[in-house]
Parts: structure tokens; C-alpha cells; sequence
């Protein structure tokens, strides 16, 4: 896995969360959760998606259709729907002790593997063993950092797990969530070859796997939640390029996809049989500016530049319209504990000015770093900057030389004077604040450092309450709007095309997660 996927998940997965989703469909009765009366059982759900670039393996995996594939079949602790609400699953419940960092977590009695093996506290254990050991070079190792380190988890019943934190920490539930999309709950015995000998607790059963066309699901007759699934069976058709995939879909030959491409599947949506449920997200593209050397070690500098973006029309054209305007703070307005009082930041020509003045400069010129995933974005800056009379100069690299070269001195998505750099959307704040900002980050292209950034971004860790955890959030907001050491014009979303008219309830994800075991033939 390179840096580019780990951060930004491939431009498909990552740690992820979720909002309500709002579709637009053709039938507005076939809106999830809009048909009355009882689920329609049976039928083969037919979705598109790409291939996987490489094996569909539950503890490496980092792309879209991978973690898709393997959801339908195992499980997490506990899911994250799309109200961002932590939903019990293998574990019914879970309980902090000693201040957020010790935790621990009541398995849901009665569920069995698909092969009959009871799940119990020792399986989990070995799941999330399996996970802290470096050799398996498992990206949940990133998600858990300094929280949660090999030899941290024990049995503390037949029926309950116990997990010891390096230090405390609040949010801790949803780094074994589905947020952490490696973590999940596999047998003691697994070794691998996932696809040949696939064995979950989820809802469906992997019959066949081509890595070339696709693969078959059928229901799970042994899944603990009794009268789910309502679909005899899953298939998934693998399409070389999102344009095939929705000709596909609208065709016929497919009921839904995996993967929409918001710009492609939003305009399509009320036409004919096709619906688009979208949601909102975490997923960001952050424009970092070097702190630590000219012109940006000015504070006036980068707020000029901030300043001078206009937000929705970039969240328009870039983002599609799906998302939220980003306000240069990584509290994003998903987060339950997003600040509602700092106001927004906006295009203001004559602010601008001011600030370049009080800078002392007459002038301002710079380069933007970036991948050619980001080349739109960085054209878009280019562009509203230069009514603003600051002058970019764009620097296009491949994505193997922007995240290439020695990570600690000058690969160059973590040193050069200003770049774009995707990151998936992250479950919690601190997954985005610790290695982005925080002084001494893993990933802080900034060279941002700031003791009081750092006190509240521990105090929001550490917080045992929502009030107190606000109160923090809301301190580490308001120092990196005014700071700026990155600027976030706006937060992502996803959208899930699908066919009204053949299937209900199925929904858009941020991460693209699935979750087919309450779709019903409509």
C-alpha cells in the first residue's frame, strides 16, 4: 500500500463516517424507508463496481470494491450508519474505565460463523492481535497509532473483550468500528486466501469470486439477525471504467453500484429508472501551507489566500454539490461536535489586500503542488486567486513522485511551499488533527506547531463528556481558522446511484461501505 491509498483511500475507502442521506429519485416511493408494509424477500441484488487492484483480503484491503466485497460477508463491533451513530453489532455494548483508557466490550450473544464456529471473546482478541502486528501490514495500524498498541487487548470474559489504551480516549469505539475498515472480526485460524475460503458472520455467503468478472453472494442461513437478509443473494460485476459501470445501470444490466462517481450518477438521478442517495462527509482535500518558511510564515499571508477562494463555487464544481463548505479548521460539520458559532469564511477582494499590505508585500506568488487526481481543484485556485491578484504557478507531479522520495525531509506532498493532498474521510477529529497539525505530526506538511493547538486537541481526547468534548473541539477550530496552516474549502460527499423501480432501501455511504442486509425487492 502507498502513502496516496492509505491517505486518501484510493480516492474510495478509508476511515470513514457518515451523515443522513437525502435521495433524489425518479419514484418517490421507492425512497428508502418511503414504502410501507413489510420487506419483499427474495431476489438477486446486481451490482457494478471496478476491480479490485490487488487481493481481497480483510486485514490489507484499502480499496472501495474490496471492502465491499468483504462486508457483505464479516462484520465489525459496531457499524456506523448514516446519522454518524455508533450501531451495536458483534458487541451489544461497550463501557470506558479509568478515565476513557481502558474499555470494554459485550459480545452479542448466540452468533455463529457461517461455518457454525461460535464467535467468543477469544476470536475477537486474535482479530484485533492480528491487527497490531506490524507484519501484517494492515492499515489499521495507522487508525490506532498512539492509542492502541500490540498486547493491549485481553479476554476479560467468555463473552466480553477488554481493551487498554496507551493513553485515554474518548472516541475510542469507533477506531473498532466500521470506521476502521480493516477492523474486522474474522476466525482464530485466519491466514489469508480470503476469496477461497470466505468465512464471516455477516449476511451473506461468498459462492464464487472471479477476480477478472466479479463475484456471487448468497444469504447467510445462519445469521444472528433473525429474518435478515430479505435478498436471496449478491452479485457483484466488476466494470473497467466508471462509465461502463453506469451504462450498465442503466441498461439494466445492473440494479445499483458500489462506487458512484457523484459528477457522472447526480445529473442522471429522477431519469428514467435510476435514483441517487447521497450523503455527506469527511473526506477532504487540504491546500497545506509551509508555516516554517516564506511567504507563508506569515500569518497574514495564508489567511490572504483563504480569503481569497470563493467556497461554493468550488464546492459546486469540484465537489459536485455534494458535501459541506469547509471553513480552514478540521472539525468538519459532521462531527457531532463541529462548532455552530465561528463564522464563515468567505471571498472578500478587499480583505485580501489588507492583509498582503500588512504583510508587507506587494505581491503575492506561489507554487501548488499536486497529483493529477487534484488537477481540477489546483486549476480552480489558480484561477479565483488570480482575481484576488495573487499569482499561482502549478506544479503537476505523478502520483508516485508526489508521495515518492524520503518521508522525512522531501518527498514532496509533505514539503513543498503549498500542495493538495486527499484524505479520506476519518471517523473522529483527532484522526485527521494528530497527524495533520498537531506539533510533530506524522503527516503535518505544514510544520505547523502551536502548544495551545496541541493542549486542546488533547483535551478533546481526553474529554469525558459532550460538553467538554465541544468545548474543545470548538478551541481547536477557532486557533486553526485563524491560523490557517491548512485551508479546507470544502468537505466531501457520495452519492450511490440504484434502480427505485427493482430494489428499496439501498443507501449512499461517504466510504462507500455497503450494508445490503435490509435491501428488499421494491
Amino acid at each position: 500500500m502507498d502513502r496516496r491509498q492509505l491517505l486518501s483511500g484510493a480516492g474510495l475507502a478509508g476511515l470513514a463516517v457518515v451523515l443522513k442521506a437525502c435521495g433524489v429519485a425518479s419514484d418517490p416511493a421507492a425512497e428508502p424507508g418511503a414504502a410501507s408494509g413489510a420487506p419483499k424477500r427474495g431476489g438477486v441484488l446486481r451490482a457494478g463496481s471496478p476491480p479490485p487492484p490487488t487481493a481481497v483480503d480483510p486485514v490489507t484491503m484499502y480499496d472501495g470494491t474490496a471492502i465491499a466485497i468483504v462486508q457483505l460477508v464479516a462484520e465489525y463491533l459496531i457499524w456506523l450508519d448514516q446519522d454518524f451513530k455508533l450501531v451495536p453489532r458483534l458487541a451489544e455494548s461497550w463501557q470506558p474505565a479509568d478515565g476513557g483508557k481502558r474499555w470494554t466490550f459485550k459480545l452479542r450473544p448466540g452468533v455463529t460463523f457461517s461455518d457454525g464456529t461460535p464467535l467468543d471473546a477469544e476470536t475477537v482478541k486474535a482479530s484485533f492481535d492480528r491487527l497490531l502486528d506490524p507484519a501484517s501490514k494492515s492499515a489499521a495500524l495507522s487508525a490506532f497509532a498512539t492509542v492502541l498498541k500490540a498486547g493491549g487487548v485481553r479476554v476479560a470474559t467468555p463473552d466480553s473483550v477488554e481493551f487498554t489504551l496507551e493513553r485515554p480516549f474518548s472516541d475510542f469505539p469507533y477506531l473498532v468500528s466500521a470506521g476502521n475498515y480493516n477492523a474486522l472480526i474474522l476466525k482464530r485460524d485466519y491466514a489469508g486466501d480470503f476469496t477461497k475460503a470466505a468465512v464471516g458472520t455477516g449476511p451473506f455467503v461468498l459462492k464464487s469470486y472471479n477476480a477478472s468478472t466479479g463475484a456471487v453472494f448468497a444469504r447467510n442461513e445462519k445469521y444472528w439477525d433473525a429474518g435478515r437478509p430479505y435478498l436471496d443473494g449478491v452479485e457483484i460485476k466488476f466494470y473497467a471504467d466508471d462509465q461502463a459501470d453506469l451504462l450498465a445501470l442503466q441498461g439494466g444490466d445492473i440494479d445499483a453500484q458500489i462506487l458512484s462517481r457523484p459528477d457522472l450518477a447526480k445529473p442522471l438521478a429522477g431519469t428514467g429508472a435510476i435514483a441517487a442517495d447521497t450523503v455527506k462527509g469527511t473526506g477532504v482535500t487540504v491546500l497545506t501551507l509551509r508555516t516554517d518558511q516564506a511567504p507563508f510564515d506569515r500569518k497574514e499571508v495564508r489567511q490572504a489566500v483563504a480569503y481569497g477562494l470563493g467556497r461554493p463555487a468550488i464546492l459546486d464544481s469540484i465537489g459536485s454539490g455534494v458535501g459541506d463548505l469547509g471553513n480552514d479548521h478540521l472539525i468538519a460539520p459532521l462531527f457531532p461536535a463541529a462548532p455552530a458559532d465561528l463564522p464563515q469564511r468567505a471571498l472578500d477582494r478587499a480583505k485580501v489586500a489588507e492583509l498582503l499590505k500588512t504583510a508587507g508585500l506587494t505581491e503575492l506568488r506561489f507554487t501548488l503542488t499536486f497529483e493529477p487526481p487534484a488537477k481540477d481543484y489546483a486549476v480552480t485556485i489558480q484561477n479565483q486567486l488570480q482575481q484576488v491578484g495573487i499569482t499561482v504557478e502549478l506544479d503537476q507531479r505523478s502520483s508516485k513522485d508526489f508521495y515518492g522520495g524520503d518521508q522525512s525531509k522531501d518527498t514532496p506532498w509533505l514539503n513543498t511551499a503549498a500542495n493538495l493532498v486527499g484524505w479520506a474521510g476519518r471517523a473522529v477529529p483527532s484522526q485527521l488533527v494528530i497527524p495533520m497539525v498537531k506539533s510533530g505530526g506524522t503527516w503535518n506538511g505544514s510544520k505547523y506547531a502551536n502548544p495551545a493547538l496541541d493542549a486542546a486537541a488533547d483535551a478533546y481526547d481526553t474529554a469525558a463528556t459532550d460538553a467538554d468534548r465541544k468545548a474543545a473541539a470548538a478551541t481547536v477550530a477557532k486557533i486553526l481558522h485563524e491560523d490557517v496552516p491548512v485551508i479546507i474549502a470544502y468537505w466531501s460527499g457520495a452519492v450511490r446511484a440504484y434502480n427505485p423501480r427493482k430494489f428499496r432501501g439501498v443507501r449512499a455511504h461517504p466510504a462507500q461501505y455497503v450494508d445490503f442486509s435490509t435491501v428488499s425487492k421494491a
